[in-house]
């Protein structure tokens, strides 16, 4: 089933909310979550590395990925926007932008996902776990190379892309096609723009930072795991050597 919903914003504006609220409005969302911690899509990984090393603009078999889902947002999907516009012409887009705007949004992505980009607690389970290097290539290439142009060591040139990109959105896609949003204008704006009725209940608020906070927490604790592993293994080669030459 094609996509009809492509989400072009970047991470950290509230996409983990808007694929809650997508998935009870009957839209089966596609979300960066999907390819870290859903054990049925084992292949994805793999596919994204494949997009992330591919030419910029390259098509894909997209169904590849999307064949379950109807609707896309946050990354790595949000990276290649144009691209899943070009393969999906009737999708509707959906711009989601931080709440309290462009230096939120650098803060909180500086605090999160991009922290794991930094730590050398993370480039120890890279260098040991081969998924997570995978993982990390991908993010590197198609998150913050190609989608904020490595800017995010300067907070102002990061902040100038994150506006640069909502311009390119609006000037690219058709009218009526785009809703602008962010997650604090509620049900009301998202079901009129999808032609949908508006659910009773309070639309979703997802706290994605806590749980990343609790990802890069596990990532300090397997690293100083495996130093731990290497450190007692190169203690018992010298021990092992020191009593061979005695």
């Amino acid at each position: 089933m094609p996509l009809k919903i492509i989400g072009a914003g970047f991470g950290r504006t509230g996409t983990a909310s808007l694929q809650t609220a997508l998935n009870q409005l009957g839209y089966p969302c596609y979300h960066m979550f999907e390819v870290m911690f859903n054990k049925a899509n084992k292949t994805h990984l793999r596919f994204w590395l494949d997009v992330a090393r591919a030419p910029e603009g390259a098509q894909r078999d997209w169904e590849k990925v999307f064949a379950k889902y109807t609707a896309a947002v946050d990354f790595p999907a949000a990276a290649v926007w144009r691209e899943l516009l070009a393969a999906y012409p009737s999708a509707k887009v959906i711009l989601t932008q931080h709440p309290k705007g462009a230096a939120a949004w650098y803060e909180s992505t500086n605090d999160t996902i991009y922290a794991m980009e930094r730590m050398w607690q993370a480039k120890v389970l890279t260098s040991a776990v081969p998924s997570l290097h995978a993982l990390s290539e991908m993010e590197r290439k198609l998150i913050w190379n190609h989608a904020l142009k490595g800017t995010m060591e300067n907070r102002d040139r990061a902040i100038a892309r994150y506006n640069e990109v909502i311009e390119e959105v609006k000037a690219s896609v058709p009218d009526g096609q785009l809703l602008v949003f962010s997650v604090d204008q509620g049900w009301e704006p998202l079901c009129r723009f999808l032609g949908v009725a508006v659910p009773a209940t309070p639309f979703p608020n997802v706290n994605e930072r806590a749980q990343m906070k609790r990802l890069i927490g596990r990532y300090v604790i397997a690293s100083y795991a495996i130093l731990t592993v290497v450190a007692l293994a190169v203690a018992a080669l010298v021990y092992g050597a020191v009593k061979v030459v005695g």
